[in-house]
């Protein structure tokens, strides 16, 4: 990755044409080709950008970056360069499940009946091509159910499931497919989005998982 801090002027021209004045702005060059603009706000989108395939040309002062199917440009034009360095990323490892969602995914795997008398697991980890769901089973009826784990749910985790039942209804191997939203705490909101969606939420004791009985137990 090439990272370059510089005074400059951002010109897009493609479909439409948009201007970035002169300012300092941190321009960020991936091995992948793409490029992009950031000013020191805006969390983590940049200001501008171009998406692979492209190609960077350096002609003094002016730095062209030319899309390689649509022939879109940014065109910096560079007053002074405060910063400019190269670093080896080398290849990413990906995300890694937090460690009580993966322990989670494990032992419900191992405890499937927690969702209901007669099921029985298919798998763990069933890939789809946006990513793999956390378990796919079949309920007491011989229906699919698809599986996400959270340690805690809230909406995001409700989009992500209904993605994958999207792409898991379309097999009819497996469809019709239902989605169970399990998490140790569920957030209001996730459970109205979930419920909209024909979503069944399951709230997951992690001790109880594990065989843990509690410190302070009770009658009911």
């Amino acid at each position: 990755m090439r990272l370059v801090i510089a005074r400059c002027s951002v010109d897009y021209i493609g479909r439409l044409t948009a201007h970035l004045p002169m300012a300092p702005r941190l321009v960020l060059i991936k091995a992948d080709g793409s490029v992009s603009i950031h000013a020191d706000d805006r969390a983590f989108k940049p200001l501008n950008w171009m998406n692979p395939p492209c190609k960077l040309k350096e002609d003094g002062g002016t730095w062209t970056v030319t899309h390689g199917k649509t022939g879109e440009k940014l065109v910096l034009t560079m007053e002074e360069i405060l910063h400019d360095s190269s670093h080896e990323l080398g290849v990413d490892p990906g995300l890694i499940k937090d460690g009580v969602e993966a322990h989670l995914q494990e032992l419900l795997a191992e405890h499937i009946t927690t969702l209901g008398d007669g099921y029985s697991l298919i798998r763990r980890e069933y890939m789809t091509a946006i990513g793999p769901v956390d378990i796919l089973c079949r309920d007491a009826g011989g229906a699919t159910v698809a599986v996400e784990i959270k340690r805690r749910g809230e909406i995001d985790g409700v989009e992500q499931l209904t993605r994958y039942l999207e792409l898991l209804n379309r097999d009819p191997l497996l469809a019709p497919v239902r989605g169970v939203f399990a998490a140790q705490e569920i957030k209001p909101q996730a459970r109205v989005l979930a419920a909209d969606r024909g979503i069944d939420c399951v709230t997951l004791d992690y001790d109880g998982l594990r065989g843990i009985e509690p410190e302070n137990p009770t009658l009911f």
